[in-house]
């Protein structure tokens, strides 16, 4: 029965995301196609859990292995496209494509799913407003999109509502819905990872953490019902707790790093800093406190991407700048004529020289 509802999401608002795509068409097409694999991925994964008891965990992890190839692929898509002018659109995307890693979620999948379709919201909020007056075709795109991931929470709350259900006795959580207070505490726990605080690109990780193997388990505990908000109110009305450093910390608030080495944390990548027609890109800069922008023009933007602990000064007047998951970085700038922001960032500072307008 759940997998004639998933496969009526595909068909449905699934379907019409796909005709909306092909209006569009270019990268936004391409990338859709990804979508719609990574759904029909799915829905094969949900047809062996249909029929048969969860398997041991490494076959487990066998058969997640094409949706986490192709969520990969959906989120290396818009890393090779950055230039792109549907960069917004693409952004979307990847940002909230994770939602398919409710499967790996329990014993609260379905609030998960809403996580990451608020994750993507940032960016179809910006196609919203460059196309809103261009061309309607995008602002139906944008509510396409939510609408496929809103009907993907509603499929999850109904038919996997503590947890993904596998067919006969060996399943690891009992079929929704629960009665409350006779179900016994269902495992595997829930992962000791802060979900509200956790930022964007650490969201993503899930499925690469899913194939790291059986090693995986090390990192887990139990979350008993005082550390739940849902259920200690006064947990709302205290401070987020700091994240525990360890020697590979991520990025992001993870509580506790995999012991594989890198695992989840910032991609290692080479340090970019380049001029990009009207585009200043500064990407994973480490330890550099002496980066500087010259000779900027108004209608330049500034945008600084996955750097840690460095500095960045941007000297005359430029159009804007933009912090994306930085962490422990700050910049100096003279002049805005629009405006700065920060995404997803850490402990992240900023200065005016001169003017910034509010």
């Amino acid at each position: 029965m759940s997998v004639v509802a998933y496969q009526d999401l595909i068909q449905g608002p699934l379907r019409s995301f796909m005709e909306l795509s092909k209006q569009i068409g270019g990268d936004v097409l391409a990338q859709a196609n990804l979508v719609l694999a990574a759904f029909q991925a799915q829905v094969r994964y949900l047809e062996l859990t249909a029929c048969q008891p969860k398997p041991p965990k490494a076959q487990d992890i066998q058969y997640l292995t094409p949706t986490s190839e192709q969520i990969s692929a959906i989120q290396q898509y818009r890393e090779s496209h950055r230039t792109s002018p549907f960069f917004n659109h693409l952004s979307a995307i990847s940002e909230s494509i994770p939602a398919l890693g409710w499967v790996a979620v329990s014993p609260a999948p379905a609030p998960y799913v809403k996580e990451m379709n608020d994750a993507g919201q940032f960016y179809t909020n910006r196609v919203l407003k460059e196309w809103k007056e261009k061309d309607k075709k995008h602002v139906e795109w944008c509510r396409a999109w939510v609408h496929v991931l809103s009907e993907l929470q509603a499929y999850v709350r109904e038919y996997h509502t503590t947890g993904l259900v596998w067919a006969g006795k060996g399943s690891a959580v009992a079929p929704p819905p629960p009665p409350p207070g006779a179900m016994p505490p269902p495992p595997p726990a829930l992962p000791d990872t802060d979900f509200a605080n956790m930022a964007i690109d650490d969201r993503s990780a899930l499925f690469a953490e899913i194939n790291q193997g059986e090693g995986i388990t090390n990192t887990l505990r139990k979350v008993t019902a005082d550390m739940q908000t849902h259920k200690n109110p006064s947990l709302r009305q205290a401070p987020a707790p700091a994240p525990v450093r360890g020697g590979a910390g991520v990025a992001g608030g993870v509580h506790k790093p995999l012991p594989q080495p890198g695992a989840g944390a910032l991609p290692d990548k080479p340090p970019v800093f380049m001029r990009d027609g009207k585009k200043w890109l500064i990407e994973y800069q480490k330890g550099n406190p002496d980066l500087v922008v010259e000779n900027a023009d108004m209608n330049n933007v500034v945008y600084m991407y996955r750097c840690r602990e460095s500095a960045l000064t941007v000297r005359g007047k430029v159009n804007g700048v933009v912090l994306d998951s930085c962490t422990k970085c700050a910049v100096v700038f003279d002049n805005l004529v629009s405006s700065i922001e920060f995404v997803n960032c850490q402990s992240v500072q900023m200065q005016v020289g001169r003017m910034l307008r509010l």
